[in-house]
C-alpha cells in the first residue's frame, strides 16, 4: 500500500517527538544531578533545586515540543500509526543514557531496541491511509456511531466501575486497578486530541472550525481524561516500581488507543487480512522490545542493590550501614539517592 504525503507528515512528526521526548528525559536528569550537585539535595527525596537550574528547564522545554509534535502527528496519521511509535522515545533514551549518562545498555536491552525499530518499520510499511476529513461535523459523524458510542459507554462504565468499586479495594495491592483507569481514559483522549487536532488543522488551512460546538467539545473532552489519567497514573506510579507500571501502562493504554481508533476511525477498513495482521505482529513485537527494555533498564542498579540487601523486604537499617563500614554505608547512600533520583524522572518522562 502506498504512503500518503498526510501519512508520510505523521510518521515524520511522531520520530520527532520520540526524539525530542527521548532526549529531554536525559537533559533533565543531567539537570537534576547538576542541581543535587549544587544543593546537596535529590529531587527523589524532596529538593526543589531543580527548579532553578537552566538545564532541567532545557529538558523541559524539549519534552514540550515533543508533545506538541506529538499532538500535530495526529492530525496527519491515523492512530494506529502514530501511537505504537511512541516507543522510541525509549530507545532514544536509553542509547543516550549509554553515552552520555554511562548507563550501561545490557545486550536483551539492545533486542529490546532492535524488535521495537523491526516492530515500527513494520508497523509503517503497512500502516492505513489516513482518512480525508473535511470538517469536525464529519467527525462528530464518526465519534456518534453506535459501534463507537458503545466503547465510550463501556469505558465510562467500567472507570466507574474501577474507581468506586475495586480501587479502595483493591488499588493499593493490584497494579492494574490504576494503570486500567489511566488507560482507558487515555484511549479516549487521544480520540479527542485526533479531532482536536485535525479542527485545528482545518482552522489553519483557512476552514475555520472553531465557530462550531463540536471542536469546544472535544477539547473539554481532552481537558477532562488528561487530568483524570494523570491523576490515578500519579497513584500507580506512587503506589508500585515504576519499572512495572511502565510497559504495562504502555501495553494497555496503546492497546487500546488501536482499538478505539480502529472503531471510530474504521482504520482497518478497505485493508486487506494481510496488512491487518502484519500491524498487529509488529504492534507485538514493539511491546516485547518495550518491555524487555523496561526490564533490563535497572539490572544494574538491582543487582547491585541485591549484594547488600537484608533478607527482608526492607533497606539495610542505618546502624547496620555504620556497621558495615564507612565504603559500604557511603555506596548504600548513592545507590538510594541515584534510585530517588531516576523514579523522579521516570515518573516524570511518563507524565
Amino acid at each position: 500500500m502506498g504512503f500518503s504525503t498526510d501519512n508520510l507528515k505523521g510518521f515524520i512528526l511522531a520520530l520527532l517527538s520520540s526524539g525530542f521526548i527521548g532526549a529531554s528525559f536525559i537533559i533533565k536528569k543531567k539537570g537534576l544531578r547538576k542541581a543535587a550537585a549544587a544543593s546537596g539535595v535529590r529531587a527523589g527525596v524532596g529538593g526543589y533545586a531543580y527548579l532553578w537550574e537552566p538545564l532541567w528547564w532545557t529538558g523541559m522545554l524539549t519534552m514540550i515540543v515533543g508533545e506538541v509534535a506529538n499532538f500535530v502527528a495526529y492530525a496527519f496519521a491515523p492512530a494506529v500509526l502514530v501511537t505504537p511509535l511512541g516507543a522510541l522515545s525509549i530507545i532514544v533514551s536509553a542509547v543516550l543514557a549509554h553515552f552520555i549518562l554511562k548507563e550501561k545498555l545490557h545486550a536483551l536491552g539492545i533486542l529490546g531496541c532492535i524488535m521495537c525499530i523491526v516492530g515500527s518499520v513494520v508497523i509503517v510499511i503497512h500502516a492505513p491511509q489516513e482518512r480525508a476529513i473535511t470538517s469536525v461535523q464529519q467527525i462528530w459523524h464518526m465519534a456518534t456511531q453506535t459501534a463507537f458510542l458503545l466503547y465510550v459507554a463501556s469505558v465510562i462504565v467500567i472507570v466507574f466501575v474501577l474507581i468506586f468499586h475495586f480501587a479502595p479495594l483493591y488499588g493499593s495491592s493490584n497494579v492494574l486497578i490504576f494503570t486500567a483507569i489511566c488507560s482507558l481514559m487515555g484511549s479516549l483522549s487521544v480520540m479527542s486530541v485526533k479531532a482536536l487536532g485535525t479542527s485545528l488543522k482545518l482552522t489553519f488551512e483557512g476552514t475555520n472550525q472553531l465557530i462550531y460546538p463540536q471542536t469546544w467539545f472535544f477539547m473539554l473532552v481532552v481537558i477532562t481524561c488528561v487530568i483524570t489519567q494523570m491523576n490515578y497514573l500519579n497513584k500507580a506510579l506512587d503506589t508500585f516500581n515504576t519499572a512495572i507500571v511502565s510497559p504495562i501502562y504502555y501495553v494497555m493504554f496503546t492497546t487500546l488507543t488501536i482499538l478505539a481508533s480502529v472503531i471510530m476511525f474504521k482504520d482497518w477498513d478497505g485493508q486487506n487480512i494481510g496488512n491487518i495482521v502484519s500491524e498487529i505482529c509488529g504492534f507485538v513485537v514493539v511491546l516485547s522490545g518495550t518491555i524487555l527494555l523496561h526490564v533490563t533498564k535497572d539490572y544494574d542498579r538491582n543487582a547491585s542493590r541485591s549484594v547488600y540487601a537484608p533478607l527482608s523486604p526492607r533497606s539495610p537499617s542505618l546502624t547496620t550501614r555504620l556497621c558495615a563500614g564507612n565504603g559500604d554505608l557511603l555506596k548504600h547512600v548513592e545507590e538510594d539517592m541515584t534510585f530517588s533520583e531516576d523514579a523522579f524522572l521516570r515518573r516524570q518522562e511518563l507524565y
